[in-house]
């Protein structure tokens, strides 16, 4: 996103969290209502075109989605949609990916109450893998010929009872509706999303041989040092790297694996 609708969800972010700070306010059923918004705006494009006409006032469009929505979910999400709607946005798409990212940020936020956002965060990152892995797995969680609701019974008998139930939730949201993104985008997004619920960033720790909880204490403060931000790690092991580790951080890696170094001799070799 960019220009008004960056700054639109960045004044509706704020919202979310003032009014999630209030614990009186059930974060998983607003999710859930969000998540019904995003739903109706992504599939009635005519509607949110209407929400988004720069042409009309914010408080026309405000009073729209209030009757269009109440009764239909509660009122923290019609007063939630009723302010971004005041907003402009450079692209009509873009109201409908605020209302989804608001969504699972909901999720998120009902997590962290629980104190399992750092087993959601783990549990996104292991199902990525998984998915990154099986082949057939992902091809019948992304088929144009599933239907959605084969594809949310799928997940729920491979994480019912296994994950906890926002991870649950949110990747069966990403694969039911996946609004043309891949899957691997979609929980590469949500992993970040979780991640900023903290203010963390998310390193990618692949190793050889699993890590001990020192070396773990010791790299993550060290990253921590480098980035000037707390760190969650996500750990995989590959015998392949043959020994040290390989640090992904966003589109940065930080490679000192001896597979790296055996590769950059041989070039320097070959030159």
């Amino acid at each position: 996103m960019n220009g008004a609708s960056r700054e639109a969800l960045a004044a509706a972010r704020e919202r979310l969290d003032a009014l999630t700070d209030n614990t009186s306010v059930d974060a998983a059923a607003l999710a859930d209502d969000l998540a019904s918004v995003t739903a109706l705006l992504d599939r009635e494009v005519s509607l949110r075109r209407v929400l988004t006409d720069p042409a009309q006032s914010g408080e026309s469009k405000a009073e729209l989605a209030a009757r269009l929505l109440s009764g239909q979910v509660s009122g923290e999400a019609v007063d939630l949609v009723s302010g971004l709607v005041r907003s402009r946005w450079s692209q009509s798409r873009d109201l409908v990916d605020s209302v989804e990212e608001l969504a699972n940020t909901a999720d998120l936020t009902a997590a962290q109450r629980a104190g399992a956002l750092d087993d959601v965060e783990d549990e996104l990152f292991r199902f990525g893998r998984i998915v990154g892995s099986d082949q057939e797995l992902r091809s019948a969680l992304t088929s144009r010929t599933a239907t959605a609701t084969a594809k949310g019974e799928l997940l729920r008998s491979l994480l019912g009872g296994k994950a906890q139930p926002v991870t649950e939730r949110i990747i069966v949201r990403l694969v039911t509706q996946p609004r043309g993104r891949s899957l691997e985008a979609g929980i590469e997004s949500l992993s970040k999303l979780a991640a900023e619920r903290r203010d963390r960033a998310v390193a990618v720790v692949t190793s050889a041989v699993p890590l001990s909880d020192r070396q773990k204490q010791r790299l993550g403060a060290a990253l921590a040092k480098l980035y000037g931000r707390e760190m969650h790690l996500n750990l995989d092991v590959d015998p392949a790297v043959l020994g040290g580790i390989s640090v992904r951080v966003g589109d940065e890696i930080i490679n000192g694996t001896v597979a790296e170094r055996l590769e950059e001799a041989t070039r320097r070799m070959a030159g």
